[in-house]
């Protein structure tokens, strides 16, 4: 079929490979434009638009669908489809009704839970046990559509925000080319969301990001790994006579307790009170540095138990 493909991110990228390999004509492939990155702040494209430039593909980058020229430029690719996965735009109403069998999202969460930006690290950092990844026929509402295909995912106890979500990139891209199959032999049928258990996955905070010891310590262990490894949640601690930003990229619960911020152990484990309970931190990443172990971070700084983490 004729396909316009509209994702920015690697998670992104998985789909878009899977439709090219599945010999689909991509006949335009929308990104969001190239942005500032790196040391130089060179403008650097997005991975789909890497990887589209690679296999030949007409890559388009509007900053906005909004206006007449940008539709009718959507509008003169005839699609039969539209497959969209982490866009990163609103697609107006215009741009919806273009394709002529419509536009098919590919969700990360279990619909009508966690619909918005971020499902993978708030369905994490909710504690929740399970989640799925969806293809959903798109209309106007923000996540709304009637749902064609899904398979769900167990969460384990664990699991980091980036291994589910590299789970959720290979499993939805094989959802998305089974929808298309289903959808060009005229098979595809959809289930509308149900109107009870909807809640919303705000994007996240740069403030959220920091942990708060004081809070039970199943709270700040899905915290972590919700938030790993991007933008990865912190502390501060004293340092060489300076305070630093340290990211805990995993962690595990612990059974021992101690005082909220109260470092329990400081020998080959780190283990930090909480409000109740206590976590062990496993990997974690010191400004400017590389990520390491616990173990290798503690060796090559002096923190001794009874330390009380600044607040």
């Amino acid at each position: 079929m004729r396909i316009v493909f509209m994702g920015t991110p690697d998670f992104a990228k998985a789909t878009l490979a899977e439709l090219v390999g599945a010999g689909h004509d991509i006949v335009a492939v929308y990104t969001q434009p190239p942005r500032p990155a790196g040391r130089g702040m060179a403008e650097r494209p997005s991975p789909v638009h890497a990887f589209a430039e690679q296999h030949g593909l007409d890559v388009r980058h509007p900053k906005s669908l909004k206006g007449e020229d940008e539709q009718a430029a959507f509008r003169a690719l005839e699609a039969d489809a539209a497959v969209v996965v982490a866009y990163g735009l609103i697609l107006p109403a215009a741009i919806l009704g273009a394709p002529r069998e419509g536009c098919f999202n590919l969700h990360g969460s279990e619909l009508p839970r966690w619909r918005g930006a971020a499902p993978i690290q708030r369905a994490i950092m909710a504690g929740d046990t399970h989640t799925a990844v969806m293809v959903m026929r798109m209309e106007e509402g923000l996540d709304t559509g009637p749902v064609c295909l899904a398979e769900r995912i167990e969460i384990g106890a664990e699991m980091t925000a980036g291994e589910l979500h590299d789970a959720m990139a290979v499993i939805g891209a094989g959802l998305m080319v089974r929808a298309l199959a289903a959808l060009e032999r005229g098979s595809l049928t959809t289930t509308p969301q149900s109107a009870e258990g909807i809640t919303y996955a705000e994007k996240i905070s740069k403030a959220e990001a920091r942990i708060d010891f004081s809070r039970p310590a199943f709270e700040v262990h899905n915290k972590i790994r919700g938030l790993s490894p991007f933008p990865g949640a912190w502390f501060e601690i004293e340092l060489g006579g300076k305070t630093e930003r340290v990211k805990v990229l995993r962690s595990r619960l612990a059974n021992e307790t101690g005082a909220p911020g109260e470092v329990i152990d400081a020998g080959e484990r780190l283990l930090i009170g909480c409000g109740e309970g206590a976590v062990e931190l496993v990997n974690v990443q010191r400004a400017g540095k590389r990520a390491c172990s616990a173990a290798e971070f503690l060796r090559g700084c002096r923190i001794t138990a009874g330390t009380r983490l600044p607040r």
